[in-house]
């Protein structure tokens, strides 16, 4: 009897012991109240239970990029118990990268993010039979006749245990199920957040996504004379992110932006008509950023999912324009026709212009504007010049011949080239002559005066009469 009255004794000593330690040996450091073990995988109620940032559209602002993506960001409201806390951001871009979330206490509340889950389960048909294979069904054949079973496949048509055996159906006009199967309706994020503090907090909520670009484009209108031109520039822009963004600030970034993350493949999708909008002249900010352009559409436009959209960027009357026909032999008998404008704030539109195609439209005997060529143009800063080529020449032809070779040492040779243009048209033409070099090289002879373009080119300017022919030759020495 004694041994066990002692053994009590120490039981109780030891409980004491620890319930002074937890009561009283802490006093200065408050116990974290730890989370719930509520599953960011769960239930559709589960989730719904959870507190939604309420969507306000407060701030919201798009930086689109050339590259077929977008910064997002948006700042909503959450409402906070002090601890730990489940939000879910729903009707988020179903091609956002995860990985790219960032999530930030706009008051410095010291909120901080312990997880980040991403739902993107969506209710669909397909989505539907595969989380009910193995569960009851009811479903209708095309006649409208009723069968209730546990769906054993439907990859094949559906195939069900009913009480009668199994059946395959091929057709069907309508199936029920119980539940929506714990799918969401839109793809969600969910974060788990300890916060110090509880109430009303604002969040800012920034992410990157695919399936939003944007390219310039640009349409010149040339005089009778093809000496002026009237330049309007374009943006067009295409989302296909699924989702929409209402009364968004929007910003254009121009540049080669080198990104890492590899691009999945998804389905073909459709679009909708193109909107275009009207803008007033200079409706974009232009600012320097990095070693890029940025420009900022000073209204704010929404863009709905599955639209593409044409926003004015810039437009300029009378600006001179060279044309040039242009032989390449490169290019085999064929001559260019080329169109040279300033970009210059002189004369030119006089604003950095991102890469685009440009098309060109020039009026006919009855001033009706006919669509004359189009091509691409690089990045073209302030003061560079713009050229592109409409197409070729119909009657102005060229062709080169090398007439004379000869190996006139170690890795040494001399060369003799004639370029024949014709000209079949009933006006003199002058052509450009490009000729590309390589190696060491020099010049002995020529028949017409050349400049020098660079390393590795010269040109020839001539003159071609009224239905005839111009011959230029030249003999170069080189060695490699």
């Amino acid at each position: 009897m004694l041994l066990y009255a002692l053994m009590a004794i120490v039981v109780l000593s030891i409980a004491f012991s620890v319930a002074t330690y937890n009561t009283s040996g802490n006093d200065d450091k408050e116990q974290p109240v730890q989370p719930s073990v509520a599953s960011t995988s769960g239930s559709f109620e589960e989730l719904m239970e959870m507190t939604a940032m309420e969507n306000t559209n407060n701030g919201l602002q798009l930086t689109i990029y050339s590259g077929n993506f977008a910064l997002i960001k948006e700042k909503r409201q959450a409402q906070l118990e002090e601890g730990y806390n489940y939000i879910r951001y729903s009707d988020v871009p179903t091609r956002i990268e995860p990985s790219s979330v960032i999530l930030e206490d706009t008051g410095d509340n010291g909120i901080s993010v312990i997880e980040q889950t991403y739902r993107y389960d969506v209710a669909s048909k397909s989505g539907l039979l595969e989380t009910y294979t193995g569960r009851e069904i009811t479903v209708y054949d095309a006649d409208g006749k009723q069968y209730t079973g546990t769906l054993l496949s439907y990859r094949d048509g559906l195939i069900l245990q009913t009480t009668e055996g199994v059946i395959s159906l091929s057709e069907t006009s309508r199936i029920e199920y119980p539940d929506s199967g714990d799918l969401l309706t839109s793809p969600t994020l969910i974060w788990q957040l300890y916060s110090p503090i509880s109430g009303n907090v604002e969040m800012l909520t920034s992410y990157i996504t695919n399936g939003i670009g944007w390219d310039a484009s640009y349409v010149i209108k040339t005089d009778a004379d093809e000496t002026t031109a009237d330049i309007e520039g374009w943006v067009n822009i295409d989302n296909n992110a699924g989702t929409s963004f209402e009364d968004a600030t929007i910003k254009l970034m121009a540049g080669d932006i080198n990104r890492q993350s590899a691009q999945k493949a998804y389905d073909s999708v459709s679009y909708e008509v193109p909107v275009a909008e009207e803008a007033a002249a200079g409706s974009f900010d232009r600012e320097s950023f990095s070693e890029y352009h940025m420009y900022t559409l000073n209204r704010q436009s929404s863009l709905q999912d599955k639209q593409s959209k044409q926003i004015s960027l810039f437009s300029k009357d009378n600006v001179p324009v060279e044309k040039e026909l242009v032989y390449n032999s490169w290019n085999g008998d064929r001559v260019s026709i080329s169109f040279t404008l300033d970009n210059s704030k002189e004369e030119g539109p006089g604003v950095p212009l991102p890469a685009g195609v440009a098309k060109l439209y020039q009026p006919d005997s009855g001033g009706q504007l006919q669509f004359a060529g189009e091509d691409s143009i690089d990045h073209t800063p302030v003061g560079d010049n713009i050229r592109l080529t409409a197409g070729y020449a119909f009657d102005v032809t060229g062709e080169r011949e090398q007439v004379d070779y000869e190996r006139i040492g170690t890795n040494r040779y001399r060369t003799t080239n004639k370029i024949t243009i014709s000209n079949y048209k009933e006006t003199t033409e002058e052509v450009v002559i490009v000729e590309r070099l390589y190696g060491d090289w020099e010049i002995t002879e020529s028949s017409h005066p050349y400049t020098k373009q660079d390393a590795n080119t010269i040109e020839f300017k001539v003159e071609v009469p009224t239905e005839g022919d111009v011959e230029v030759t030249y003999t170069s020495l080189y060695s490699y």
